[in-house]
């Protein structure tokens, strides 16, 4: 990868950060209005039937955590340090759809220019496979937030901590693919330097 489309890629990631955080509060509104009217509507259905096989890999990333939980359909069930039970509902909205097409924004600028086919198809996997990783744990926090700290830490969480969480994996994932997977070749940075 030349030094002009990595500039060019951190630019992207940048303002894109730059936006997500001063919107934030109005994104979160608003995709709060949204998953309401599309539940109401019904079109959240597609998504939603995804919703219990990633509420059981949830309730298996709490159970190493030391995090008593159970999953039912959409809900999962934790339970305190005192006993007390607390149920919290996955929404298809909640599932982590916002970050994937965030990463495939980044794919069209990070993936520019004359990479080999190889090399672009690790940086697809890896990102979507650790953009799924992250989904997932994000939602385990929020259950573990809520059995630990209570709901307002987790809701708290939930709103802000995940759309942070996914601008700092963006950045880590692109670095890391930038440094070792679409690394320029030797002949590429003598071409730069001689430019």
């Amino acid at each position: 990868m030349k030094r002009r489309d990595r500039d060019a890629l951190n630019m992207t990631l940048l303002a894109t950060s730059c936006a997500l955080l001063m919107l934030l509060p109005l994104v979160t509104t608003f995709d709060d209005f949204l998953t309401t009217w599309a539940l109401q509507l019904g079109v959240d259905n597609p998504l939603q039937s995804i919703v219990p096989v990633e509420a059981r890999m949830v309730v298996s990333l709490l159970g190493i955590a030391g995090v008593h939980a159970a999953a039912s359909g959409s809900h999962i069930v934790v339970w305190d340090g005192a006993g007390a039970m607390h149920t919290l509902f996955i929404s298809w909205n909640c599932i982590g759809w916002q970050s994937l097409l965030l990463l495939g924004a980044s794919f069209f600028s990070g993936l520019r220019g004359e990479q080999a086919v190889g090399s672009r198809l690790q940086v697809i996997v890896i990102g979507v496979g650790g953009t799924l990783l992250l989904n997932l744990l994000r939602v385990a926090a929020v259950a573990a937030l809520e059995a630990t700290w209570g709901h307002l830490p987790a809701l708290i969480f939930h709103d802000y901590g995940g759309t942070i969480l996914v601008i700092v994996w963006l950045f880590a994932f692109w670095f890391a693919v930038q440094r070792w997977i679409l690394a320029p070749a030797a002949s590429d940075d003598l071409e730069t330097m001689t430019s």
